[in-house]
């Protein structure tokens, strides 16, 4: 894993939905700034074309330019909302990292998480600029030690029971992810941790997405499941029959024979701790942690 340090160049992009939270935007500059990194805006970081943050073409540009630079270190997103698998739809891998490079973001910034992270990108699942001012300092320390190579410790969840299991971890919003299956760009899933949270998704759309991977073998290979916060995934009609988030993720993971942590303290609207995509973490199915192997 490259390491940042303070002093380093770090561009903001805004590769997915177009900024509506300045107030926290700012907060969030300024947080990196007083770590002492050499904070930089992408031209265009805060345009808009429709709920994107500009064009694709836009959009696209900021991303390579930042990761063509020689100068910078580290790319970390503005926000996050809709609109990089737009960026992938053609992308072309045409050209090398002239230096290594860190890429920050979560939920919709997944799709650049899993790709980049293939092709040699030190990436972070982990709060964007309009999300970390709310983070607990513990939070914000683990992200900044996590980029800057020190050790960070396991995340605490509910486990299932289960084997300990080490694999590749890929976190992601489910969401997103699902986006990616069957297309050129779905990282190897064998052998991995897969790390999921999502935000506003009614239980029967987390039924049918999970029913997805399922039929197409998805899960077949994967070592263990990592669930984080599902936040605001309840049924929009209060009176109708439903279940709980907890029971699909009971039902649809719960005969696979994996060992499953849930309640881990990462996704939206809540702490957001930060991890590495890529690199090889520990799930302990009874003791319900996930460790990194720093």
């Amino acid at each position: 894993m490259m390491e940042l340090k303070p002093g380093d160049l770090v561009r903001v992009i805004a590769p997915s939905g177009c900024l509506r939270e300045m107030d926290n935007f700012h907060k969030g500059v300024e947080i990196w700034r007083s770590r002492g990194y050499d904070l930089e805006l992408a031209p265009g970081y805060d345009e808009q074309w429709g709920y994107l943050a500009g064009t694709d073409e836009g959009r696209r540009r900021q991303l390579e330019d930042a990761l063509k630079d020689p100068r910078i270190r580290g790319i970390v997103c503005a926000r996050g909302g809709y609109g990089t698998t737009r960026l992938l739809e053609n992308w072309k891998d045409n050209f090398q990292f002239p230096t290594p490079k860190c890429l920050i973001g979560f939920s919709d910034i997944t799709a650049l998480l899993w790709r980049f992270s293939q092709l040699g990108v030190f990436c972070v699942h982990g709060p964007v600029l309009t999300t970390l001012a709310a983070e607990p300092q513990w939070s914000q320390e683990r992200l900044f030690d996590l980029l800057e190579g020190l050790p960070v410790d396991a995340l605490q969840g509910v486990g299932w029971g289960g084997a300990k299991v080490r694999g590749t971890l890929l976190p992601a919003n489910l969401t997103v992810a699902g986006c990616l299956l069957g297309t050129k760009y779905q990282p190897n899933l064998e052998g991995a941790i897969l790390a999921f949270e999502d935000v506003g998704e009614a239980p029967y759309r987390l039924d049918r997405m999970l029913t997805q991977w399922r039929m197409m073998g998805a899960l077949e290979g994967v070592k263990g499941i990592a669930l984080g916060r599902f936040s605001r995934c309840v049924s929009s009609r209060p009176n109708y029959p439903s279940f709980t988030v907890e029971e699909v993720m009971s039902d649809r993971f719960g005969d696979l024979g994996l060992p499953v942590v849930s309640g881990l303290p990462f996704g939206h609207d809540g702490v957001n701790a930060a991890l590495p995509v890529g690199v090889e973490a520990v799930l302990d199915g009874e003791a319900g942690s996930l460790a990194i192997n720093n």
